[in-house]
């Protein structure tokens, strides 16, 4: 059985995976299901993009740090990552249970015998015998790589890991460039000509730098380590990004950047989640192309971006769509139908959905039971639209 406590290939490095969100503000499309688990793209759901990262990278194992409805988030991702030979997650206290059922699911699980984590960097301390330990002889990880479960960006992380390694620092974060209108919506960061971080502030009312932090880095262990065992039991919110890289700052830390070239983008709510299909849905090589995504929904199903053919125009679409309406600047997902007549606009159609003969969807999530969620208005429900059409369920990944 393969444990996180190994030293990893690119030298002794521990990656987690932080997977916590609950999904909240996304409305229904989050109702029922995690928000790493929220599909996207047309090929994958957000937490598969820093998974299949991690495997391009040469990381061979990824240590899942969850808190809600953990059973749920564990079982889909053993049924999609956990089967092949090179690559697996694993699940800390619980992965006894998943390492020993194969290809199949536990049927049970240990009790939990300790208290939900409050926030990312109480996930790491909760955990730290997974994180921070050795195993079998082994030594102690030399650096952590953190990464986060709801950003859309293809990424290798060995770059990152080797200039963080050769220049001594005790965190190396990733950073992007953004247009300054949206930086106070994440981590602004700052650096001076050294390239020495010298600000980070969490969703700051006033923009001073149009850089953010793009949600992943790599800590020494040690350092790590050291900072969560004095904020332990202070008065803190248990963040890394509230907590932990202040504190460091604070401290005169060496914290270096890191800068991500290319398609990044955090995915926090529906409205945001929208617009970033409809720029998907703008050309083949809008935004991260869906050629370039990991395809855990329906692997097999060829997709792609059509121009204008066969009642298609301007849309991301699979190989298996059966479609006797119109689809225009839009993103549909394997399994969906669209009836006689119906037209689907700007919209995401998930996995499996139906769309009834006449229905006229513009702007819009059409969710896998049918339901439609509008990026302005409360949703209804699309078998509303058109009574005796049954919906079903989309098909899981």
């Amino acid at each position: 059985m393969a444990d996180p406590r190994a030293t990893d290939a690119t030298g002794a490095v521990r990656t987690v995976l932080l997977a916590g969100g609950e999904g909240r503000r996304m409305g229904p499309l989050g109702t029922g299901r995690l928000k790493p688990l929220v599909p996207y793209g047309g090929a994958c759901r957000l937490i598969d993009f820093s998974l299949a990262n991690a495997r391009a990278s040469g990381l061979g194992e990824v240590l899942l740090l969850s808190q809600y409805e953990e059973r749920q988030l564990m079982d889909d991702l053993h049924r999609v990552w956990n089967q092949g030979p090179d690559f697996r997650v694993h699940f800390g206290p619980y992965d006894t249970a998943y390492a020993t059922s194969g290809a199949a699911l536990p049927a049970e699980l240990p009790a939990r015998t300790w208290p939900l984590e409050r926030g990312t960097a109480d996930a790491l301390i909760r955990k730290s015998g997974y994180v921070f330990e050795g195993a079998d002889g082994r030594r102690d990880p030399e650096h952590v790589l953190v990464l986060h479960a709801d950003h859309v960006y293809r990424f290798d992380y060995r770059p990152l890991i080797d200039a963080h390694r050769a220049s001594g620092a005790a965190l190396t974060l990733a950073y992007q460039r953004i247009d300054p209108r949206w930086v106070h919506l994440f981590g602004m960061v700052e650096f001076d000509p050294r390239g020495r971080l010298t600000a980070f502030v969490e969703k700051p009312e006033v923009a001073t730098s149009d850089l953010v932090f793009a949600a992943f880095c790599v800590f020494d262990a040690a350092v790590l380590r050291r900072y969560l065992e004095l904020l332990d039991g202070t008065g803190w919110q248990h963040d890394i990004s509230r907590d932990v890289i202040p504190a460091m700052l604070a401290a005169g830390e060496h914290i270096r950047g890191h800068e991500v070239a290319g398609h990044w983008e955090d995915i926090g709510t529906v409205e945001r989640y929208h617009r970033a299909h409809l720029a998907l849905a703008a050309s083949p090589t809008a935004g991260l192309p869906v050629g370039r995504m990991p395809w855990t929904v329906a692997p097999d199903v060829r997709r792609a971006w059509v121009s204008d053919h066969f009642g298609v125009r301007a849309s991301v679409v699979p190989a298996d769509l059966v479609n006797d309406g119109r689809v225009e600047d839009s993103v549909l997902f394997p399994g969906v139908r669209i009836g006689a007549g119906a037209r689907v606009r700007r919209s995401v159609v998930l996995p499996g959905a139906r769309i009834p003969a006449g229905a006229d969807i513009d702007s819009a999530v059409v969710l896998e039971d049918g339901h439609i969620q509008q990026t302005d208005i409360q949703p209804t429900d699309l078998r509303q639209t058109a009574s005796g059409i049954r919906e079903t369920e989309g098909a899981r990944a």
